[in-house]
């Protein structure tokens, strides 16, 4: 279980400082929770306060009963958090079946390399011995770094944005890969999104706008007013934002 204590949270920006999540209070045992919200709301920066990437200003972050606030991302990662960015990280130099094994933090073979590789729809003989470099898309980038995720098998996942740049992989093959982690490791998956399809299949929705928890509950409270007939040509993120 994942518990935020009255999280607060600034940064340095060119005017000053900023302060980006207000007294932010949660707990997490769900299997499926999603976070949306309209963009600058402070949903990104909550996701890196929970895996370690970012620091609280002041309150606590406590997981499974132990105090992580000032644990580093490597301590996080031997307590059973993953975190898979909107933007992964690409590594000259290593090849795909390199940061696979590296995930999963034992020796595996090529075989099952590629079983992670073909849960996230890529043919894995095209990719096993690339390069984790420029020469790969944004799209192509991400699925490696969820086939990472599923290599590592947390207790809790958290994912910024998944469904950003696989354009060519359908959603319904997206949230087979969130079904099958939860099926094979349990824990939870904690997914920052905009997208209705995501949401829709979380057992709870956070909306944060404007550093501060506007609204929680389970899809069914939630879902309706977000998707609301007041202003259709509006994308998700601009009606939680009104």
């Amino acid at each position: 279980m994942l518990e935020l204590q009255n999280i607060c949270f600034s940064a340095a920006t060119e005017e000053g400082e900023k302060e980006i999540l207000k007294d932010i209070s949660l707990t997490i045992d769900e299997r499926f929770v999603a976070i949306t919200g309209p963009n600058g709301g402070g949903k990104s920066s909550l996701a890196k306060l929970i895996g370690g990437i970012y620091t609280p200003t002041s309150g606590k972050i406590i997981y499974n009963g132990t105090d992580i606030t000032h644990a580093s991302i490597t301590e996080r990662a031997r307590l059973g958090i993953s975190f898979a960015f909107q933007q992964p990280v690409r590594f000259k130099g290593i090849t795909v079946k390199d940061l696979i094994t590296l995930a999963s933090g034992r020796k595996i073979g090529v075989t099952e390399a590629c079983e992670y590789l073909s849960e996230v729809g890529l043919c894995a003989k095209d990719y096993i011995h690339r390069e984790v470099n420029g020469s790969l898309s944004g799209g192509e980038i991400k699925r490696i770094e969820i086939a990472t995720i599923l290599a590592r098998g947390t207790e809790l996942s958290l994912f910024d944005e998944p469904e950003a740049g696989i354009d060519l992989w359908s959603f319904s093959n997206l949230i087979s890969v969130f079904e099958k982690m939860h099926a094979h490791f349990g824990g939870s998956l904690i997914i920052i999104s905009h997208q209705e399809r995501i949401l829709n299949i979380a057992d709870k929705i956070i909306v944060i706008a404007e550093g501060r928890i506007k609204e929680i509950g389970t899809k069914e409270e939630i879902l309706p007013s977000l998707i609301s007939a007041s202003a259709p040509c509006r994308t998700l993120s601009e009606k939680v934002a009104r």
